[in-house]
């Protein structure tokens, strides 16, 4: 479980900056995007964007290939599937009130 707890947490960490969520959907919208467009579209500095990618490369949740003189960079299909089943086993279904199902909440 402590793996688990540890691979959850460095994924929660990875998204949990503005610019990497900016570079998470430019990657969506364009695949197969190359580094200078993703600093272009980013609109920081290089070495800021490059950490950025670091982090999100370290945490499993994008690749980079290298092709020629350039890294080409894509969203790595399910890795952030324990993220979102954690978050599914978080969110009790409609109608549940502090786990109790079938408890409606009252107003």
């Amino acid at each position: 479980m402590q793996d688990q707890d540890l691979e959850l947490s460095e994924l929660a960490k990875a998204l949990a900056h503005p610019a990497r969520l900016r570079i998470l959907r430019l990657l969506l919208a364009t695949p197969g995007c190359i580094g200078g467009e993703i600093v272009d579209a980013v609109g920081l500095a290089q070495s800021t964007v490059s950490e950025h990618l670091r982090i999100l490369k370290t945490a499993g949740v994008i690749t980079g290939d290298i092709a020629g003189p350039r890294i080409c960079y894509a969203l790595n299909p399910g890795a952030l599937q324990p993220l979102v089943a954690f978050i599914d086993m978080l969110t009790p279904p409609v109608g549940d009130v502090c786990g109790v199902p079938g408890r409606e909440e009252t107003s």
